[in-house]
C-alpha cells in the first residue's frame, strides 16, 4: 500500500524551483497580524503542508515553517491555478503562498491566497498520515521525521545549540581563546578510553580518532597560550547506554597559573545558568566510605568500577567530589598534603559525571613515570589505558606553566537542562546499529 501511495505521487506534477518568494516567517505574520491585516500589505510565506482540506471551491492548508504554522485559504475564484494545485498537492509537500492577512468566519487568523505554488514534492507520505512513528529506534534513525512530528524534539535540539552558544559567549568574555586540535591522532591519549582506529592510505599509517584533545591543548600552554578551550567531538569505542554515545561533544578548557580550587569556583560561575544553588563539596575518601562501606585504599581491583557502580549513582545533589586517588588521575598533580591523592574534582549530579577537572601535572619526569605505568597496563591487556606519548613528553620538557584544566560533557549538560533520561534524545543523529547488519 505504501508503494501505491508513492507511485500515485510520482504521477503528479512535480516542481523544484531554485528561487522562491518569502517576505515573512509564519511567526512574524502571527505576531504582527493586526497591523498586516489593516495595511493589506502583500505577504509571502513558505513551508511544509501539514494539513490539507478541500471543500468544493476552497482549499484550506496548514503551512509550517521553522517558526510555526498557520492556515492559508485558497479560493477557486481568485487563484488561477486552483485546479492544478488541488490535483497535485499532498500533505508533506513544500509550498509558497502569496496573499493578505485576514480572519476567517470561524475567527482563525489566516492568509487569503492570491497565488500558490508547490516548491518541493514529498514523494513519500509522512508517518502521521501513513502509520505513525512509534518505534523508538526509528525515531532516532529517521530523525528528520521525528523533528517534523514531535515539536518537543526540535525544542531540545534547539536548546542544545543555545547552551553551546552560551558557553562559548561566556568563555570569550572571560578571555579564553577557542582552539582546534587534531581529531586524527597517531597516539590516543588524554583519557582512559578504548579508541577507534583507522588507516591513512597516503601515509600508510594507522591513526586513532581522538578520545580527548587534552595532550594537544597542553602543548599550546607550552607554546605560550594561557586561557584556551576547545568545543568539539571526541570518540570512545565503548558501550552504548542511557548516558553514553560512542561520539559525543566535549568542552575542554585549560587555564595557566590556576589550580583546581580556582577552577571549581569558575565552574560554579560558568554553570550558574544551568544549575540552581550552591554546589556542595565532599572528599572522595569520605563519600566512597559512606556509600560503599569500603576503604578505597584496601581495594586491589578496579577502584574506578567500584566507584561508578556503588558510589556515583547515589550522589544526587550537585556535588564536587574532590581529591581522587592518584591511580585514577594519571594526568593530575599530586596533592601536597597526601601524595596518594591528586588535586582533582568531578562534578556529579543525579549520579552522572558532568565535569572532570584537576591541577595539571607539569613535571615531565613524573609524567613519564605515569605514562610508562599506563603503557604497561595497556600491554598487559587493558585497552582503555592511556598510551606512552614521547612527543608530548618532549613538549613538557620544554616547560609548561602551572595550570588547571577540565572537561565538560555537553550532551550530559543538555540532558540535565532539558530533563531527558537518555542521551540519544538530545543528539540529532545518535550512533545506531545499521538496519541491514547481520
Amino acid at each position: 500500500m505504501l508503494e501505491d501511495i508513492i507511485q500515485d505521487r510520482l504521477k503528479k506534477k512535480r516542481a523544484y524551483p531554485a528561487r522562491v518568494e518569502r517576505t515573512h516567517l509564519v511567526s512574524e505574520v502571527l505576531n504582527k497580524f493586526a497591523d498586516l491585516e489593516k495595511s493589506g500589505v502583500k505577504i509571502a510565506i513558505t513551508g511544509r503542508i501539514i494539513g490539507l482540506r478541500v471543500q468544493g471551491g476552497i482549499i484550506f492548508i496548514d503551512v509550517q515553517d521553522e517558526s510555526g504554522k498557520m492556515q492559508a485559504v485558497i479560493q477557486k475564484e481568485t487563484v488561477a491555478n486552483f485546479d492544478e494545485f488541488r490535483d497535485n498537492s499532498d500533505i508533506g509537500d513544500f509550498t509558497e503562498v502569496v496573499g493578505k492577512a485576514f480572519v476567517t468566519k470561524a475567527g482563525q487568523q489566516s492568509i487569503l491566497a492570491v497565488s500558490v505554488r508547490n516548491i518541493a514534492k514529498a514523494i513519500r507520505p509522512l508517518p502521521s498520515v501513513w502509520h505513525g512513528l512509534h518505534d523508538i529506534e526509528e525515531r532516532f534513525r529517521k530523525r528528520y521525521l521525528d523533528l517534523i512530528l514531535n515539536k518537543d524534539v526540535k525544542e531540545k535540539i534547539n536548546k542544545r545549540s543555545e547552551i553551546i552558544a552560551q558557553l562559548r559567549k561566556f568563555l570569550w568574555k572571560q578571555g579564553f581563546v577557542e582552539m582546534e586540535t587534531p581529531m586524527l591522532q597517531p597516539i590516543p591519549g588524554g583519557a582512559k578510553a578504548r579508541p577507534f582506529i583507522t588507516h591513512h592510505n597516503a601515509l600508510d599509517t594507522d591513526f586513532y580518532l581522538r578520545v580527548a584533545p587534552e595532550l594537544y591543548l597542553k602543548r599550546l600552554l607550552v607554546g605560550g597560550f594561557e586561557k584556551i578551550f576547545e568545543l568539539g567531538r571526541v570518540f570512545r569505542n565503548e558501550g552504548i547506554d542511557r548516558d553514553h554515545n560512542p561520539e559525543f561533544t566535549e568542552l575542554e578548557l585549560y587555564w595557566a597559573y590556576q589550580d583546581y580550587n580556582g577552577l571549581m569556583k569558575f565552574v560554579q560561575k560558568m554553570l550558574k545558568p544551568f544549575i540552581a544553588g550552591k554546589i556542595q563539596k565532599v572528599k572522595f575518601a569520605k563519600v566512597f566510605k559512606e556509600y560503599s562501606g569500603k576503604d578505597w585504599k584496601k581495594i586491589e581491583g578496579d577502584l574506578d568500577e567500584v566507584f561508578k557502580k556503588e558510589v556515583r549513582p547515589k550522589i544526587v545533589e550537585p556535588t564536587f567530589v574532590v581529591d581522587y586517588p592518584e591511580r585514577l588521575m594519571s594526568l593530575a598533580k599530586l596533592n601536597e598534603k597526601d601524595p596518594a591523592l591528586t588535586e582533582s574534582f568531578q562534578l556529579i549530579i543525579n549520579g552522572v559525571e558532568l565535569v572532570k577537572g584537576f591541577s595539571e601535572l607539569n613535571d615531565p619526569i613524573f609524567q613519564r613515570e605515569q605514562m610508562e605505568r599506563q603503557e604497561q597496563e595497556f600491554r598487559a591487556g587493558n585497552p582503555e589505558a592511556s598510551r606512552f606519548d614521547s612527543e608530548y613528553l618532549e613538549a613538557l620538557e620544554h616547560g609548561m606553566p602551572p595550570a588547571a584544566g577540565l572537561g565538560i560533557g555537553i550532551d550530559r549538560l543538555v540532558q540535565l537542562v532539558t530533563g531527558v533520561h537518555a542521551v540519544k534524545e538530545i543528539i540529532a543523529f545518535p550512533t545506531l546499529k545499521p538496519k541491514d547488519k547481520n
